[in-house]
């Protein structure tokens, strides 16, 4: 049997020196809630969940006062408003972020720091499609893509927290389920007391989703208007069947 050269060894182990490095680099494929969210999303920190909510409100409640002309052309319902939100918080907010989006003012809150999209394993597709928990091909077998209507974020990228609405903080969503063939979904954004508007009361944001030839529109109400909507279908009550609950993004679940 022909020996080994030695030439080859230093080629040899600054490769395998190079494959440890980019698996260092790569994050661990683990889902310690197993829903479905891998942990490399989840916001590990209480700096960053309070960050992230502090954006997502902002954004959320920004829309309401921003003329339909100048608002984003994505945010035609309830769920894109969820979608446009949500990404937006996890980017970093430098100066060419914020005039991109045109914002008038910008909150004293810092980006967070765990990582910023669309710089993710995922890239830009952030949104779960199905049920089970995250494996390592998910990166790559279409579970996670960039759309995603209210039923499926409310059933693979959110979790229950209470059917009691005083049980909601900040950047939470309530998410309704209207009765039909098919079911309409509808969800809306708890932003609690405004960024914007400084006043005691608690309030939701929300796009209508558009209504015959009428496009969506954005509202913004208190809380205790909620609870005496004229259509009872939308009061945020027990006694509502229609009125899902109370619901938290995975990426702010403890796992701890």
């Amino acid at each position: 049997m022909a020996g080994c050269s030695s030439r080859g060894v230093p080629a040899l182990n600054a490769r395998l020196e190079a494959s440890a490095a980019a698996d260092r680099r790569l994050p661990a494929m683990t889902d310690a809630a197993s829903d479905g969210t891998p942990d490399f999303l989840r916001l590990d920190s209480e700096e960053d969940r309070r960050s992230f909510r502090r954006w997502f409100t902002f954004l959320a409640e920004v829309q309401y006062f921003t003329p339909a002309e100048r608002r984003p052309a994505e945010i035609t319902d309830c769920a894109a408003l969820l979608r446009y939100c949500y990404r937006q918080a996890l980017r970093s907010h430098d100066s060419n972020w914020a005039a991109q989006c045109q914002l008038p003012f910008l909150p004293a809150a810092a980006s967070i720091r765990k990582y910023q999209y669309p710089f993710t394993p995922l890239k830009a597709d952030l949104f779960r499609l199905q049920p089970g928990p995250f494996v390592a091909p998910d990166l790559h077998n279409g579970r996670f893509v960039q759309f995603a209507d209210a039923e499926t974020l409310e059933r693979f990228n959110t979790f229950l927290v209470a059917r009691d609405v005083q049980c909601a903080v900040p950047g939470d969503l309530l998410f309704f389920r209207r009765l039909g063939n098919p079911a309409v979904f509808h969800s809306m954004i708890f932003i609690g007391r405004s960024q914007i508007a400084p006043s005691p009361d608690a309030y939701v944001v929300y796009n209508t989703g558009p209504e015959g030839n009428a496009p969506g529109e954005m509202r913004r109400l208190k809380i205790s208007e909620l609870a005496q909507f004229p259509d009872p279908q939308w009061r945020p009550n027990t006694a509502n069947s229609q009125f899902l609950g109370v619901f938290r993004w995975n990426i702010l679940r403890d796992t701890r």
